[in-house]
């Protein structure tokens, strides 16, 4: 698991479209292991990181709690 990766959900304030971008950069960082990507990889990697990032919303949006929800601290 990517370190700079944190949990977005059950959180309150809910997770901004920012930090689902953010954490899905990340990710994709990892695994694919460029920061950056070639001029001829850039499409792909921010295809990539659009889908998982609209995917990270998703699930986000269906997930059920039973719990309250911590307040999440700022940093």
């Amino acid at each position: 698991m990517c370190r700079n990766i944190r949990p977005l959900y059950n959180f309150e304030p809910a997770a901004t479209s920012e930090e689902v971008r953010a954490a899905a950069l990340q990710y994709v960082r990892k695994i694919s292991g460029f920061r950056a990507p070639a001029a001829h990889n850039a499409e792909a990697f921010s295809h990539a990181v659009d889908a998982v990032a609209e995917a990270t919303a998703g699930l986000l949006a269906t997930l059920e709690v039973r719990t309250a929800a911590p307040r999440r601290q700022a940093g």
